[in-house]
């Protein structure tokens, strides 16, 4: 099946933009509730709403929050995935009480840090996920009184575009979560420009099992669809053994994925021809997994894109060119300005010429996307003005001008297609998740025997992302089966290292700082030192 004309795309997804640009979500979808009533927006695992039920029930959730809280408290919510997630966040960012979205597999110091980041005394939560010690107000879904409250339209004032309506967390690349403040405007941005992109249909329904506290499977998958009259398909976490059965039975066109999925999809000796998928969306797909994927199942088109919650650099590969990110048409380039810089791969310092400014990488050059911050592509920020300044690169290219710095390697070949190469820096991805290698280095120093850590990522042959690898340094107290405990209660698996080396000691530089450039180049294949691998079926680490 030929992919629809990309131009009508493009020009799709600027017009929807541009319609919706001074409204808020909750406000669009009240009108789409006058028309599609009764068409289903939401579909979870025993709950379903049409669009007039979301709407009464977000109705509700703000009239509770009303009674509840002051105007502007930020509420914490932590829910595993499902229909009354939306209503909530809904309800509660109509009334125009910011809602922070707490990632469901955070340990209780991690957790506390990202309430403490949100500046909340209110967590929303449930019996299962209930945290046993919180600074914070606890309120239990479901909420034993909700019924009680009002479905009809609420007269209270609807809340500025430019206001805060979520916060997403985002590992950054050093250190623990930061909140990224997201704006009604930004919500309504991602929501219509992607609801152009896939050309999004009443008659759609998308399949989402991705974590619903991220932006992609909280929001855009959701808003994308709610904003044309489609419906999602919500599903608590991705299966390998259920992924087709849902697919087939609830008639879904669209899959919103990562690469991860795809490949253990292609893995999965469970295949179905039936389907009635039209487009896969997402990122993280490798060229190698694009290709197997797209042919085995008969998926007629893939969007792979680039995007980060709080960044302005985004990119989108509408041609289906395995393995790019993408690339703007060149109506586009002045209105999206992208660049690629030369950096110290080690250090992440942009270099300059000797005018001061940066410098653009040649064609297929490795390098730091950066995009500039001007009023239509704006930066807001995390909760944290400290770390929101260290994105921002100053006199990039002219006195004055203001860059956002992704932090992303990337390289850009000669017919404009963009690669995403690495993260830069302290942070690598796993498993569709940013790890920060100084948090998981600190949880390791904790472990009883061992004196010192470093953590890095390493490439391992058909697995998407980089894996996590620890060098450690240990005295006559440290065991693996101890360290392996240790892990196992402090970090979610994603975070866990893969490779443990053991070391007689680390490298430091002149200033004492921990250098890991020859222990990434050799790996986990080439170390001169015992290297042990972690063994799912025993649950402990063995010989590599």
């Amino acid at each position: 099946m030929k992919p629809p004309s990309n131009l009508k795309a493009w020009v799709r997804a600027l017009d929807y933009t541009k319609a919706s640009a001074h409204r808020i979500l909750p406000e669009l979808l009240d009108d789409r509730a006058k028309t599609w009533a009764k068409d289903i927006a939401l579909l979870g695992e025993g709950q379903q709403y049409t669009y007039a039920e979301l709407i009464s029930r977000s109705n509700q959730y703000a009239r509770w929050a009303l009674a509840c809280f002051q105007p502007g408290e930020v509420v914490c919510l932590l829910m595993a995935n499902c229909p009354e997630y939306v209503a909530i966040w809904l309800g509660l960012t109509r009334l125009g009480c910011p809602v922070a979205l707490l990632n469901t597999h955070l340990r209780p110091d991690a957790l506390e840090h990202c309430i403490q980041a949100a500046g909340s005394k209110h967590l929303i939560t449930t019996p299962a996920l209930r945290p046993a010690t919180i600074n914070a107000r606890i309120w239990l879904v479901p909420l034993s009184d909700i019924d009680l409250y009002s479905a009809a339209p609420l007269a209270e004032p609807i809340p500025d575009p430019a206001d805060i309506a979520l916060l997403i967390y985002t590992s950054g690349t050093t250190g623990l979560p930061k909140a990224a403040k997201i704006t009604h405007r930004r919500i309504v941005e991602w929501s219509c420009w992607f609801a152009g992109l896939m050309n999004a249909q009443r008659t759609d329904r998308l399949y989402n099992c991705l974590p619903m506290y991220h932006s992609v499977g909280g929001v855009v998958a959701i808003g994308a669809m709610l904003v044309r009259g489609g419906s999602v398909c919500i599903r608590a976490r991705f299966s390998v053994t259920q992924f087709w059965h849902d697919i087939v039975k609830h008639d879904c066109t669209i899959f919103q994925y990562i690469g991860e999925l795809c490949r253990y999809l292609t893995q999965s000796p469970l295949q179905s021809n039936t389907h009635k998928l039209r487009l896969a969306c997402g990122n993280g797909l490798s060229a190698e997994v694009w290709t197997t994927f797209q042919n085995c199942f008969n998926i007629p088109q893939i969007i792979e894109y680039y995007a980060a919650t709080e960044g302005n650099v985004s990119l989108y590969n509408l041609d289906g060119k395995p393995g790019s990110v993408g690339r703007y048409p060149a109506f586009l380039t002045q209105r999206f300005p992208v660049a690629i810089i030369r950096c110290d791969l080690e250090t992440g310092i942009p270099q300059r010429n000797t005018a001061g400014f940066c410098i653009v990488c040649e064609a297929d050059e490795i390098g730091e996307v950066i995009g500039a911050v001007r009023d239509s592509r704006r930066f807001d920020g995390y909760t944290d003005p400290t770390a929101s300044q260290q994105k921002l690169l100053l006199n990039a290219f002219e006195n004055g001008d203001v860059w956002f710095r992704t932090g992303d390697l990337m390289r850009k070949d000669a017919a404009g297609y963009y690669y995403f190469v690495d993260r830069l820096g302290d942070t690598f991805r796993w498993k569709g998740e940013n790890v920060s290698t100084l948090e998981v280095a600190n949880v390791i120093r904790d472990c009883p025997g061992v004196t010192d850590a470093l953590v890095f990522g390493v490439a391992i042959p058909g697995q998407e992302g980089r894996a996590g690898m620890a060098a450690i340094t240990v005295d006559a107290r440290f065991t693996l089966a101890t360290l392996h405990a240790h892990l196992t209660g402090a970090l979610p698996e994603y975070a866990r290292p893969v490779f443990i080396r053991l070391c007689d000691a680390l490298e430091t530089t002149g200033t004492f700082k921990l250098t890991k450039t020859g222990l990434v180049r050799e790996g986990y294949t080439d170390a001169s030192e015992p290297v042990w691998i972690s063994d799912t079926t025993t649950g402990r680490f063995i010989p590599y």
